[in-house]
């Protein structure tokens, strides 16, 4: 079965939904087939993708086949064992859709991302605490207390918010994290957005007392409520089915942190809505939640705090990758013209102070264009990278080598007169790669000169080593 039939079917079932007779059977039946449906698309699309990749659609079938198998429960106790008073029977079979779902969602997180991504930690957290805030004064404390409901009833009543809270938990963290983001990602995301819209709308409803009159007076309102269960499984399936479910696991390629403007929007509303809380409850002239305030809105600063935080080394990491790649050469790795202009002066100042000899040398590839007409740019830019890294190894740890252009090369030997730059320079030449050869010109500082004047002495031995025969090393002549 393709995405698109069963996205159809579904849409069809769920309309029809509407319009079935007002019996009770007849609507629990309905669903419980719906979500059944649902739970073994999940299924065959597992089956299409590779074996080791099934495990988390696996948990989305189980936890959405034991949701909708509670509907069957939950009726079959109430028509013939009368058990209507929480807890049910039904409500093991709804809560193990939470802990499935969260299964697999941590599955996808675990192959897709890694766990220590303390950006995408902190995001989901933030966002979570947020939320967990709203639920709890809004869902969670009114919840009825009296004698009447004991602790398990109270406890199995709590537990859908709680569950729900899990599951924004892991969304998030798989949203905030790394890997393919398809179709069904967001197919996905739109299940959980329908399920957790679905449990807080009965959850308030029930709260307020008005779930019994609601289906009571006015049951259409009720089907609508159970559509979107049923349209939450069903996107489940689809995402299970459409082809990019197969690249859902894949690991995500390494990429930059990003605080877009949709994760800023919402990282602000969660962050706010303590504040706001406690703006509302003033406005009613009670403060009912005040310590549940206080602590939401710690976590939260601190939150906040550990993501600037993050944001701040994010900048300095980049800052510091900025300035290397601004002073490095992107084909031989080596020093690049701005970094060499930079050192020489710093050079030339430190022999200056400790009374020692400085040399530089210019350093030519020759005949490099012909070897790149003859073998191709790739192959110039292969030797270039060849001779660097094997001018390199010759070099002592103090010594410099940098890329000055082209094929030329420049080179700083600190404490070094002619004699050992001679030598140094000739170690370079016969262990020039491919069996190409170089021409130098080398310079050693008279004490006085500039780096510039320096460099023009190293350039015009460099001439006259071409001018000579090239496969030389040349040094200036005496004034």
């Amino acid at each position: 079965m393709t995405r698109g039939r069963f996205a159809v079917m579904a849409g069809i079932a769920i309309v029809a939904y509407q319009f079935l007779p007002d019996t009770g059977w007849w609507t629990a039946g309905w669903q419980v087939a719906v979500g059944w449906a649902a739970a073994g698309a999940v299924l065959l699309g597992a089956r299409r993708q590779p074996r080791r990749d099934r495990t988390p659609w696996w948990f989305f079938a189980a936890g959405v086949f034991s949701n909708v198998t509670g509907i069957a429960v939950a009726h079959a106790s109430e028509v013939w064992w009368g058990l209507v008073d929480l807890p049910t029977p039904a409500d093991p079979f709804f809560l193990v859709l939470y802990p499935a779902f969260a299964a697999g969602l941590g599955l996808l997180v675990r192959r897709r991302d890694e766990w220590r991504n303390w950006t995408a930690l902190v995001d989901a957290t933030t966002i979570t605490t947020g939320f967990g805030l709203l639920a709890w004064v809004y869902v969670i404390d009114p919840i009825n207390l009296a004698a009447k409901m004991t602790r398990l009833a109270h406890a199995s009543q709590v537990a859908y918010p709680i569950g729900d809270l899990l599951l924004i938990a892991m969304m998030t963290r798989l949203l905030r994290g790394g890997g393919n983001r398809g179709a069904a990602l967001w197919w996905m995301s739109g299940s959980l957005v329908a399920l957790l819209f679905g449990d807080s709308a009965w959850v308030v409803m029930d709260n307020m007392g008005a779930t019994g009159l609601m289906l009571e007076n006015s049951p259409w309102v009720g089907r609508l409520l159970e559509s979107v269960f049923l349209t939450a499984f069903c996107c489940v399936a689809v995402a299970a089915l459409d082809p990019s479910a197969a690249r859902l696991a894949h690991p995500a390629a390494e990429r930059t942190a990003r605080l877009g403007p949709g994760l800023l929007a919402l990282l602000t509303s969660a962050s706010l809505i303590a504040p706001g809380v406690l703006a509302v409850q003033l406005h009613h002239g009670s403060v009912d939640n005040g310590w549940a305030v206080v602590v939401g809105s710690t976590a939260l600063f601190l939150l906040v705090v550990a993501r600037m935080a993050g944001l701040i080394r994010e900048v300095e990491r980049q800052a510091r990758q900025v300035r290397e790649l601004a002073r490095s050469d992107e084909l031989t790795g080596l020093p690049n013209r701005r970094a060499w202009n930079d050192e020489l002066p710093r050079a030339l100042e430190r022999a200056r102070r400790d009374h020692e000899p400085v040399a530089v040398a210019i350093v030519d590839l020759d005949h490099f264009k012909r070897f790149n007409d003859a073998h191709g740019h790739p192959a110039g830019d292969r030797l270039l990278k060849a001779a660097s890294a094997a001018w390199h190894g010759t070099l002592r740890k103090v010594d410099l080598i940098a890329r000055y252009g082209g094929e030329e090369f420049v080179v700083l030997l600190p404490g070094t007169d002619a004699a050992h730059g001679q030598e140094a320079l000739t170690r370079m030449l016969a262990a020039t790669p491919e069996g190409q050869t170089f021409s130098a010109g080398l310079a050693v500082w008279d004490g006085e000169e500039t780096s510039d004047e320096l460099l023009q002495r190293a350039d015009r031995a460099l001439y006259a080593a071409k001018a000579s025969g090239r496969n030389r090393i040349e040094m200036p002549a005496a004034a």
